[in-house]
């Protein structure tokens, strides 16, 4: 089948990006004030952003893999296309925390072992089991998908449709499975590929429902109302009870929210044109900043860092101003400058 060009992704792709954006700004700041206190609180919520990117991952790589794995060259076309757009950033951004920054700011570098992780993208087993490492702490998510990609394209490969579903219900409670086993040994959950993977994996049931012609207008209310049904306990359990070391809640929180972003993007994907949200995730502010949601994902600590170490003046709101402009500003020179010249060498190796 032709696959079909999603531009309402985009938008969702931007709502992941800025979700994570608010949650990181305010975290950071400290201030006794009741309005900052409360959005601090809801902002918390932000932090899902990665669960969002994960099941948009899981749904949009899914369908590319099972509608190419008749090509002779899947796994190499496949591989070199994701290092053209993955790899470049990754590494230049790893180049300027480790070797470039350290020079200009007048600190110590990091020893090698302890940043080793990170570019072998093992940073989130160092985050997980308390390895000595010093890095970008964002880009555990970046070390998830990875690994993701580096097993999910052979059992696409090989499984047909049904077995891939079955494949979808192993990862899920294998994912679970890992949860309950770390926490049960005194480490976190929070960034281990095999207790977040699960996320990546229910992503993937969207392209099997795409396969079967489930993804049309008929049944978007289904959709809605799966994530009625789902996202406002979850919201409710991530704002009440994040932070506060419940087991149990960190034993399901993940697949509530893969879930709950599950049926949000079959919702959006589903409705009709003329629907007010539909418009709003293709309008250009939201498919501009999906299209350097990656920039803005990888550059936006720094900037946030920069802007806090250089603005003094007090006021919340415009903190919070100047700091999106430029991570903006910095992700659109490096999406145009830097990420689109790898880009463009995709066109090399496209899918037939």
């Amino acid at each position: 089948m032709k696959l079909q060009h999603y531009k309402e992704l985009d938008g969702v792709r931007a709502l992941a990006a800025l979700m994570v954006m608010f949650f990181h700004f305010f975290q950071n700041i400290e201030l006794n004030d009741k309005v900052i206190l409360i959005i601090k609180k809801f902002s918390v919520f932000g932090q899902t952003g990665v669960s969002l990117f994960f099941v948009l991952s899981g749904f949009l790589i899914t369908r590319i893999l099972i509608n190419s794995k008749e090509e002779a060259s899947y796994f190499k076309t496949f591989y070199i296309r994701r290092s053209l757009r993955i790899f470049p950033l990754y590494y230049f951004y790893l180049i300027l925390t480790f070797f470039i920054l350290p020079f200009f700011q007048h600190i110590s570098f990091v020893p090698f072992n302890h940043q080793i992780w990170f570019w072998v993208y093992l940073q989130n087993f160092a985050f997980t089991f308390n390895w000595p490492s010093s890095g970008p702490g964002h880009f555990w998510s970046l070390a998830v998908e990875e690994h993701f990609y580096l097993f999910w394209p052979l059992l696409i490969y090989f499984l047909n449709t049904q077995k891939i579903k079955y494949a979808i219900g192993i990862i899920i409670f294998i994912a679970f499975l890992s949860r309950i086993l770390l926490i049960r040994n005194g480490f976190g959950v929070f960034n281990f590929t095999f207790t977040r993977m699960d996320e990546l994996a229910v992503g993937s049931i969207l392209a099997i429902l795409e396969i079967g012609g489930k993804l049309k207008s008929s049944n978007s209310n289904k959709f809605l109302l799966l994530f009625s049904f789902i996202m406002l306990p979850t919201l409710c359990l991530w704002t009440l009870v994040t932070g506060k070391g419940n087991d149990s809640i960190q034993m399901i929180k993940f697949i509530l929210l893969a879930f709950s972003y599950f049926s949000m993007i079959g919702y959006i994907i589903t409705i009709k044109d003329q629907n007010v949200l539909k418009r709003i995730f293709k309008s250009k502010p939201l498919t501009f900043t999906g299209k350097i949601s990656y920039g803005l994902y990888v550059y936006h600590p720094l900037c946030f860092g920069l802007m806090s170490s250089y603005y003094k003046n007090g006021n919340v709101l415009v903190h919070f101003i100047l700091s999106f402009i430029l991570s903006y500003l910095v992700a659109s020179l490096s999406f145009y400058f830097f990420e689109s010249k790898f880009s463009a060498l995709k066109q090399k190796f496209e899918y037939n």
